[in-house]
């Protein structure tokens, strides 16, 4: 475990020591800002404007960053539903996993499983990755890379654009839900009606 944060550590650090680049960054700051203004997700739950408050346009694009908020809403939607799935349903025949407690289920899990989970989550990423090489979508830019029911070339731009506007929007509100249950959970009291 030592060795693993240790890893981390360096890992995280190793930038402050790349050198620097500064001939592009305005130019990239400039296609940002162009990028922001067309872009999905601006409504009144936002002010009119897309939501950067602490201006992360500045360093990454901005189809980067939808591509990460569309990815951490969908895994926020699953998060919500494993957070109660234990309460209501029961947890499965197991003598690893005795709780219904989500964050002492956690570290009552055996290693294996989350070697798994990570071997998994790093397939499902090399395949997306592979995809969008192939010019398939994840957010609904383009043909879909994913689609089982054979539906998303039938629907006309307009659907398209609304269902695309539901996901991210769905997405936001279960990542703050998610938050909530964390912050409630640790800091009793801290979230009303929760």
């Amino acid at each position: 475990m030592k060795t693993a944060v240790a890893f981390l550590a360096l890992t995280a650090c190793a930038d402050a020591f790349a050198p620097a680049s500064t001939s592009g960054r305005s130019a990239t700051t400039v296609v940002n800002a162009a990028e922001l203004d067309n872009m999905l997700g601006v409504g009144p739950e936002t002010g009119g404007k897309v939501f950067d408050p602490l201006n992360l346009n500045k360093y990454l694009p901005a189809d980067f960053a939808r591509k990460a908020e569309l990815s951490n809403g969908r895994s926020a939607m699953l998060a919500n539903i494993g957070w109660f799935f234990p309460k209501l349903v029961g947890t499965f025949d197991s003598d690893d996993v005795t709780t219904t407690d989500p964050i002492e289920a956690i570290f009552q899990a055996d290693p294996q499983w989350w070697a798994q989970f990570l071997l998994v989550g790093g397939v499902a990423e090399f395949w997306k990755y592979k995809q969008e090489q192939k010019g398939k979508s994840f957010v609904g830019e383009g043909p879909a890379a994913l689609d089982y029911a054979n539906k998303w070339n039938s629907l006309s731009d307009a659907e398209k654009e609304d269902m695309r506007m539901k996901e991210l929007k769905n997405g936001r509100l279960a990542m703050i839900g998610f938050i909530s249950y964390v912050c409630a959970y640790f800091i009793p009291g801290s979230v009303p009606l929760l």
